[in-house]
């Protein structure tokens, strides 16, 4: 009986260790510090000549993540190079979504409160991720989205509006070939009622549409991979610890209710 008790002991608490997540091996990982890497722009917000990377640019996992609880957002602000953007862009990020009922969540937007014909990215049902314009129609891409961190892909190219979840492709045909990026851009939706339960990182955007091959080299980097295409980088949050934007063009968000956590590992696998 005093070796049944003993045994018993000792599974509780290798339960207790595996549920506080000791047993995963990204929590033994090297972790990214914030702005661990940037982008030096020496001409100024929005210049493309003489950029190059800075730091230590060596993909480690982040050391935190931005959670976001249903009230929370980031606002990214309305700065020129944002605002400029109305046709040929790519967004990119990771994210784990935890709530299971929700219905339609917004996870970006811009000019989010009005929905005139912005960038949006979205959850339609716990099982789709979509990228669209708003009012208008979205390219699908069908994925298990809750509980696990996923690569998710919007992009614009002057004809058909592309999206990836991880490695997989959709697209939809637009009637028009002009969004409206006029901001303020949020993550998290803005101040309203559709905002995301889940947690959020390394988000990417570009002024160009990025090739298939450019995605699928930044998703293999994974969770903590360095921009691709630096030249037409107009945004890079990696939320590790701040709202902070690394690619030299200044456009730092302002968190509201957004709690930065180091225990994330937790549905996240190398690709």
């Amino acid at each position: 009986m005093t070796y049944g008790w003993a045994i018993l002991i000792i599974a509780i608490v290798l339960v207790a260790l595996f549920s506080l997540n000791l047993f995963n091996p990204y929590t033994f990982a090297p972790k990214a510090t914030a702005g661990n890497c940037k982008i030096l722009r020496p001409n100024g917000p929005s210049s493309n000549i003489f950029v190059s990377e800075v730091g230590l640019c060596n993909n480690e996992i982040p050391q935190y993540v931005a959670s976001f609880n249903g009230t929370s957002y980031i606002n990214l602000g309305s700065g020129s190079t944002l605002t400029s953007i109305t046709t040929n862009m790519t967004i990119t990020m990771w994210i784990k979504l935890s709530s299971s009922t929700i219905s339609t969540k917004n996870i970006l937007s811009s000019a989010g409160i009005n929905c005139n014909g912005d960038y949006q990215i979205t959850l339609n049902t716990p099982s789709a991720i979509v990228f669209g314009k708003c009012g208008v129609g979205d390219a699908y891409v069908g994925q298990s989205a809750i509980g696990t961190w996923y690569f998710i892909v919007g992009g614009y190219n002057d004809i058909v509006v592309y999206q990836y979840v991880d490695s997989s492709y959709g697209a939809f045909n637009y009637p028009s070939n002009t969004f409206d990026g006029a901001g303020p851009w949020y993550l998290g939706n803005g101040p309203q009622s559709s905002n995301i339960i889940g947690q959020i990182t390394n988000v990417q955007l570009y002024n160009t549409s990025l090739s298939q091959p450019e995605i699928t080299a930044l998703y293999h980097e994974g969770i903590g991979g360095a921009p691709v295409d630096i030249q037409n980088l107009v945004g890079w949050w990696p939320l590790d610890g701040n709202s902070n934007d690394y690619s030299g063009n200044g456009n730092n968000g302002v968190p509201t209710n957004v709690v930065y956590t180091s225990n994330w590992e937790n549905g996240y696998t190398t690709p």
